[in-house]
């Protein structure tokens, strides 16, 4: 018995040397590239059945490629064999992975069963959870079996690839490969949320092309990578989808078209547009003529690329014209345009970037993507800009052509509304932005203040505090108010007191009468007076540490009214040295304000600043 086996192992070895299309297995290698061991026959007559190649009647050819491409929708079948020998004394469980998602048609013929399993676009198993196909083998100890695969694509591409996994290892790389692609789509979906949102605000069309651009592609490698065939998809809408797939490759295409016509605003180039919209009706009747015959299937991808190519182009011309946004397409133009290249040479069976960069292609279309959402935030910037010149060209018209210019200023209001609106959104932004730039500098004065023991340091640090602080709140203020023109006066005072009361811990009652609102410049000094004011009662007007303080604000006809005062002990203004503090205060009421200050500390210290409302 020992020596029947041993001469099976010598004959199956030397099986091994002589026929290249078998390969031994084992149960310690995780993984093995199947294609370089198999043989291929291209049946053109797509006639031929398993029964012709068990009769050996038909030869089949050595194959050392690793990854065989035929384009789109071959007008063939291809049959793949390999023999797998299992040289160990344990039963192998393998799985048989075929390393593409869009292939139509999958048999697999096993000799252990009876009928082949079918696998593809059009067999696909509900419960199936793996992206692309497999197929369970399983090998007896000291055996060797021949498999046979018969392959072909409608419509799609027809890429073969085969890898046999050890099963834990499959599931493994199947879990991270999944997560991947997860987070690519989750970072695709943002930028859509993003740009969505820019364009309910904007109302600028770009924004919505951009959208649809990203949708289609979404759609478009949800089923080429084929995450959507198994977790969104039944089996009856991806039949549906592949006799649609012309349209789902145009789709972002076109969608591209236009935003690059209002984005770069091509109609300010007659002929340039001219051309893209003759190409675009050309475009449109290509697609229904490849709905009605497959004759025209594989030269679709040239007339798609031949699009790409003709925007590539506009958008160079753009930027020699000086356009801007030009200089963003561009770069993102050249990372897409590399991606449909090494997919093309891909599906060609030319070269195989997956197998250098396993995500080379969504590395470039969430690359792509970047750069486009960072052109679009420019334009809002250059937006800004030419509704400012525009702003300024209107007024410039109205004082020198008022009457003759009386009817057409109606018209140019309404568009000068919407860049009040563009206008009024992004100094909300800024105003955030200067708030989170002032929060940071208090930030670093309290740092710094706490490091320091000398308490006149410290003193000094927390009066710089509180000025920034004063200015601070009013810019969060107007980030948040709805309107920009007026600040709610009572709830910015509150939020300067508040903060006076932390820094100062006293029993001081503060007592507000605010009956009225500022603008944003008269606030702003007025909060700034406030600080100093209440900055020097918490110091020096109640020694026992308790008190009241009063803060009164009114508009009696076109005067505002401030009035502040303490029931503290007050000081005498004839030997009192004049700090920082009340200079700055002196300065803001009669030279920011153009107001009146009067002064009186006989009983407590009473200020009051009256100033005009127009000024």
């Amino acid at each position: 018995m020992k020596l029947i086996c041993l001469r099976f192992m010598i004959v199956m070895f030397l099986a091994s040397l002589v026929n290249a299309s078998t390969l031994s297995i084992d149960a310690q290698t995780p993984f093995y590239d199947l294609l370089p061991h198999s043989e291929i026959y291209i049946d053109k007559t797509r006639s031929i059945t398993i029964a012709d190649f068990e009769k050996n009647a038909i030869t089949l050819s050595q194959n050392e490629k690793k990854l065989l491409g035929f384009g789109y929708a071959p007008d063939f079948d291809v049959w793949v064999k390999f023999t797998l020998t299992n040289t160990t004394d344990v039963l192998l469980e393998k799985i048989l992975e075929y390393d593409n998602t869009i292939t139509s048609q999958i048999e697999f013929f096993d000799p252990s069963l009876s009928t082949p399993l079918k696998e593809g676009l059009f067999y696909m198993d509900n419960e199936r959870k793996t992206i692309n196909p497999i197929f369970k083998i399983s090998l007896l100890p000291h055996t060797s079996h021949t498999f046979y695969l018969k392959v072909h694509s409608y419509i799609t591409t027809l890429i073969v690839k085969l890898n046999l996994w050890e099963s834990e290892r499959f599931y493994e790389k199947e879990i991270i490969h999944q997560l991947c692609l997860a987070l690519f789509f989750g970072a695709i979906s943002i930028l859509a949320i993003y740009n969505l949102s820019l364009f309910f605000f904007t109302k600028d069309m770009s924004y919505f092309y951009y959208v649809l651009y990203i949708v289609g592609v979404m759609v478009h490698h949800g089923i080429y990578v084929g995450i959507a065939n198994i977790y969104l998809l039944n089996q009856e809408w991806v039949i549906r989808l592949i006799g649609l797939s012309p349209f789902i490759v145009a789709f972002p295409i076109v969608a591209l078209a236009f935003f690059s016509r209002s984005f770069l605003r091509i109609k300010q180039y007659p002929l340039l547009n001219k051309i893209l919209n003759i190409y675009l009706i050309v475009f449109s009747l290509f697609l229904f003529t490849i709905l009605l015959t497959n004759a025209l299937h594989p030269y679709r991808n040239l007339f798609f690329i031949s699009l790409l190519v003709y925007l590539f182009i506009v958008a160079i011309y753009a930027a020699l014209k000086k356009n801007r946004q030009a200089y963003f397409i561009l770069f993102g133009w050249v990372t897409i345009l590399i991606a449909f290249f090494f997919m093309f040479l891909s599906s060609a069976g030319i070269f195989n970037i997956y197998e250098h960069v396993r995500y080379f292609v969504e590395l470039c279309i969430v690359l792509e993507a970047l750069i486009f959402s960072i052109a679009l935030a420019d334009r809002i910037k250059q937006l800004q800009k030419d509704k400012e010149i525009a702003n300024e060209t209107l007024i410039h018209q109205q004082k020198n052509e008022q009457q003759r210019l009386e009817l057409k200023v109606i018209e140019k209001t309404k568009n000068l509304n919407v860049a009040l609106d563009e206008k009024e959104l992004l100094l909300k932004e800024l105003n955030h932005r200067v708030k989170n730039n002032m929060q940071m500098i208090v930030s670093l004065v309290r740092l710094q203040k706490d490091e320091i023991s000398d308490e006149k340091l410290q003193d000094i640090l927390q009066t710089v505090y509180n000025r920034i602080n004063a200015m601070s709140h009013l810019h969060d203020l107007l980030y948040k108010q709805e309107t920009i023109l007026h600040v709610n006066t009572y709830d910015y005072f509150s939020l300067l007191m508040e903060e006076l009361e932390e820094s100062y811990e006293k029993d001081v009652a503060i007592h507000f009468d605010i009956k009225t609102d500022l603008k944003i410049d008269q606030a702003m000094y007025c909060g700034l007076i406030l600080n100093e004011l209440m900055t020097n009662a918490f110091k020096y007007a109640f020694p026992n540490g308790k008190g009241s303080i009063h803060i009164l604000l009114n508009q009696v006809k076109e005067r505002y009214h401030l009035c502040v005062y303490d029931d503290g002990i007050g000081y005498n203004q004839n030997q009192t040295f004049h700090s920082l503090g009340l200079v700055l205060v002196e300065t803001l009421a009669l030279q920011q304000l153009k107001g009146e200050m009067r002064v009186d500390s006989s009983q407590g210290v009473h200020v009051e600043i009256t100033w005009s409302v127009h000024d």
